[in-house]
């Protein structure tokens, strides 16, 4: 035969013996029939037998004189890991009398079983194996299966009410012995075992009727709170409803004035185009005529105009290339308004959606209203569920006075006749008659019972439907909230092209001033003309960078003559006006030239 694991065996006991003293003190409360007192000998038993089970398995702490071994340490944990415990830690602590950690303790327990709350205290501290390993060894009753069995034991001392005295007893010296002689079974106790069963019964249907009742004014508690903050999200809701409805409208606005801009801008490049349209015409006949004029005077000259109607050429194909970018804006601009058209679409649709998020919102507050009808309803049938068991409890009390004056004329009966043994059957059998009808009336609650619990699970099903639409209504405004963001990107692009178009019509009036500085070149080659009949005159694309500087000629560096040399200079460089000896007027000249020129005037004077 294998040998068993002595601390299993010693955890078996310590239930076995937890059973026997919980039971026992339950069946003597019930027959005691009043408050319990400090000197009731199974509620002794009861705590020592408690004391036994939460000292197995301690672990010893060492310290500098002695080795220290209480249960006053876990016990001390309650209050971090429920609140409600604070109260009973400060009771304990601040009793006179006690000195040790251990009478500290054996009070602890003592109040907590006035409270009715020793087997909630306790499954925390189970539930938190973790921290309990701390004070305890691996094969403690409290870190195995056996002490979530006596916590689930310790239910059943709710019933019983216990009034203690701990100031003035002596919890520090007394020697906690279990006496197993209570728990022996004696042939006296038999008969009266009967008695107390149906007793028994009776008070466990009325505990069970009390606890149903604490549990359904939680649950209409809960719904209240429920109900409160789906009122709470629904205002929020149409507030974030109000806002979205404000910044359409806001957006509807700012489109109005983008296409106002975008006609305001055509405008002014039509009106652009039109007079650089005149401007040219007008350039483009000056130039014939003088053209005419050059080839009947000089064969040289027609030469140059041929150069200058090639730059006239460049400028036209510039000119083509510039208007093609007014195409191409035109083009932007068009699809600028397909988008606008498109996002107005979008605004009609949301505006749709909105209407939509109203009538849920109008089924929403409706289903609310229907919610709380039923809550009143529901309320009203637990008015009358209390009112019946206040009826049944004072006809239980009735019954159990009617029960002890049967108990005392069946003693009396006994000593005085036999005749009175009659009388005593036919009131036993009107008592049973009264609870036949008090079973009666347990099965009637017990269906209201199961009729509220449907009223419930109905109740549950509405408000998870609720959810789902709240988490709908969500979800569209999240949609809201991305169309938002689309169109904000979409200003951020007509921004970008309106630079763009900015950019573009600064381009139109540097060609414009081009033109206008070509203008002034014809008339500046009409009068160098007649200075250029004994120089060589060097050809526009003969030169690609500036003679002095070396630059490189582009739109804004442009080429320029120099009326004395004939060679091609930058702006830069020839921005000089002398009078030459064939033109009295003063002409373009170079650098170079025009240091020359004014070294020959100083030298010349006297």
């Amino acid at each position: 035969m294998a040998t068993k694991d002595p601390t299993a065996v010693e955890r078996a006991n310590l239930l076995n013996m937890a059973k026997l003293s919980i039971k026992g003190l339950i069946e003597s409360a019930l027959s005691f029939g009043r408050t319990l007192d400090s000197d009731y000998p199974p509620l002794q038993q009861f705590f020592v037998v408690m004391e036994h089970c939460l000292k197995h398995g301690l672990k010893v702490r060492k310290s500098f004189l002695s080795y220290n071994k209480t249960i006053w340490g876990p016990l001390e944990l309650v209050e971090k890991l429920y609140p409600e415990a604070e109260e009973i830690g400060a009771s304990v602590r601040d009793l006179p009398g006690l000195k040790t950690p251990l009478g500290r303790a054996r009070a602890w327990l003592r109040l907590a079983l006035m409270q009715k709350k020793m087997a909630d205290y306790l499954r925390c501290l189970i539930i938190q194996r973790d921290l309990l390993s701390e004070f305890y060894e691996y094969h403690a009753l409290m870190m195995e299966e056996e002490g979530t069995v006596i916590v689930g034991l310790l239910v059943g001392l709710n019933v019983i009410d216990a009034n203690l005295c701990v100031k003035g007893e002596d919890l520090d010296s007394q020697v906690g012995v279990i006496d197993f002689s209570m728990y022996l079974k004696n042939e006296d106790d038999i008969g009266n075992k009967e008695r107390n069963v149906q007793i028994a019964a009776i008070l466990d249907q009325k505990n069970y009727v009390e606890e149903l009742n604490r549990q359904l004014n939680s649950t209409v508690s809960s719904l209240h709170s429920r109900v409160d903050s789906l009122e709470k999200s629904n205002t929020k809701l149409i507030e974030e409803l109000a806002i979205a409805k404000n910044n359409i409208i806001k957006l509807q606005e700012e489109n109005h004035q983008l296409r106002s801009e975008n006609k305001l801008i055509l405008m002014k490049t039509q009106q652009h185009l039109e007079v650089t349209k005149v401007d040219v015409e007008t350039e483009l006949q000056t130039y014939k005529h003088s053209r005419q004029e050059l080839d009947e005077m000089y064969n040289e000259a027609r030469k140059q105009l041929r150069d200058e109607s090639q730059l006239r050429q460049d400028v036209e194909n510039e000119l083509a290339v510039q208007v093609s970018m007014k195409h191409e804006i035109e083009l932007a601009m068009k699809l600028l308004e397909k988008d606008i058209h498109e996002k107005q679409d979008t605004l009609i649709g949301l505006r749709q959606q909105l209407e939509e998020v109203k009538a849920i919102n109008i089924e929403m507050y409706q289903k609310m209203q229907g919610s709380e009808d039923s809550l009143q309803e529901k309320n009203e049938i637990i008015a009358r569920l209390e009112e019946k068991t206040n009826k049944i409890t004072v006809a239980m009390r009735q019954l159990e006075q009617r029960l002890q004056q049967a108990e005392k004329a069946q003693l009396e009966a006994e000593e005085e006749d036999k005749k009175y043994l009659q009388e005593c059957q036919s009131k036993s059998d009107s008592l049973q008659k009264q609870i036949s009808q008090k079973e009666k009336q347990l099965a009637q609650l017990e269906t209201d019972l199961k009729i509220e619990k449907e009223w419930r699970q109905t109740l549950q099903e509405d408000l998870q439907k609720e959810k789902d639409s709240l988490s709908h209504l969500r979800n569209e405004t999240q949609q809201i909230i991305s169309l938002k963001k689309e169109f904000l990107n979409l200003q951020d692009e007509n921004q970008q092209l309106k630079k763009i178009y900015h950019e573009k019509e600064q381009a139109l009036q540097e060609l414009g001033n081009k033109l206008s500085e070509s203008k002034l070149k014809i008339e500046d080659i009409k009068e160098a003309n007649k200075a250029l009949q004994g120089l060589v005159w060097l050809k526009d694309k003969e030169a690609t960078h500036c003679k002095l500087c070396e630059k490189e000629f582009s739109l804004s560096k442009r080429k320029h003559h120099c009326r004395n040399c004939g060679e091609i200079f930058c702006n830069a460089c020839s921005d000089n006006e002398l009078p030459l000896p064939s033109s009295p007027k003063p002409v373009r000249v170079c650098d170079s030239c025009h240091a020359l020129l004014i070294q020959r005037c100083s030298s010349n004077l006297p």
